[in-house]
């Protein structure tokens, strides 16, 4: 299947879930870290991907996007698989309140670090879920689970357009560098506005850009699945969250993003034609953030 122009919702979803399931191949099998050993192609998973994007992680190189997410303390409650395979932005369960005997849903919860680390804040009271479509993602958080002896755990299979839960049934939704990863992002708040309670929090870690991106970079699918292409512009993402029904919206840049480094850590072929002014444009414009919001 080619790369480019891959706009369709199953396109995008069918790019995305077989990035992530080799992710977590690597993990299950023990090859180590998403992002170094084995082919070029499975290092594609460190939130993007081309051929020299494993020279670029196994250098020493950091993904200037997933590394250095989590504290020590963090990382010792919670298996080291579950770290290994987290492919996010940002620690949303760092800077969401969490209070005891709530109900808790990741959207894209991957190899499950942050349903887990939600499962400890709420406690035996409370319950935490994490949706993901891809088989492999789903086999490893179970694996994860277990070796936690997380009983207020549960992962469930689908996708964040399509949440199976009841309506009002959620405390607070997070999500950690997934949301732009999706083709109809409009679909993904309407499904967290209608299963959060009254009173419900959205509280998710997410790439964002503070203006438009060039049509190269966001027609580029390698960068699509590195959570750069299909990254909402900050203004828009308030809207559309207004939109959905949301009040007190708010995004707070945790991290900025040299474009320089990204290129060198995913190589897309989007940006091949940019000249270097084009690029030092784009220092600074995408960003990690946490972004808020409530249900009245």
């Amino acid at each position: 299947m080619s790369n480019q122009n891959l706009t369709d919702r199953n396109d995008v979803r069918e790019l995305v879930r077989q990035r992530y399931g080799e992710a977590a191949l690597k993990v299950l099998n023990s090859e180590g870290g998403s992002c170094c050993g084995g082919a070029a192609q499975s290092a594609a998973a460190c939130c993007g991907g081309a051929e020299d994007a494993e020279a670029s992680c196994c250098s020493n190189v950091k993904d200037p996007i997933t590394s250095n997410l989590y504290s020590d303390l963090e990382a010792s409650e919670i298996p080291e698989a579950a770290l290994l395979a987290s492919l996010g932005c940002g620690n949303p369960t760092a800077l969401a309140q969490l209070n005891p005997g709530e109900t808790v849903l990741d959207l894209g919860s991957g190899g499950g670090i942050d349903v887990l680390l939600s499962a400890r804040r709420v406690g035996p009271t409370g319950f935490a879920y994490g949706l993901d479509m891809t088989d492999e993602m789903l086999a490893l958080a179970e694996k994860n689970r277990a070796e936690a002896g997380a009983e207020n755990v549960r992962f469930l299979k689908g996708h964040i357009e399509e949440i199976p839960l009841p309506d009002a049934s959620v405390d607070v939704i997070i999500s950690n560098c997934v949301i732009n990863l999706s083709a109809e992002k409009d679909q993904v708040l309407a499904e967290a506005f209608r299963v959060l309670k009254p009173g419900g929090r959205f509280a998710v870690s997410d790439v964002v850009v503070e203006h438009t991106l060039p049509e190269s970079v966001r027609k580029d699918m390698e960068m699509y699945v590195g959570c750069v292409a299909g990254a909402l512009e900050r203004n828009d993402y308030i809207h559309r969250l207004q939109s959905a029904g949301f009040i007190d919206v708010s995004i707070e840049p945790t991290r900025r993003y040299e474009f320089s480094n990204l290129e060198g850590a995913w190589a897309p072929k989007g940006v091949a034609a940019m000249t270097a002014e084009e690029k030092r444009s784009l220092d600074g414009v995408i960003m990690g953030a946490f972004i808020r919001a409530a249900k009245p």
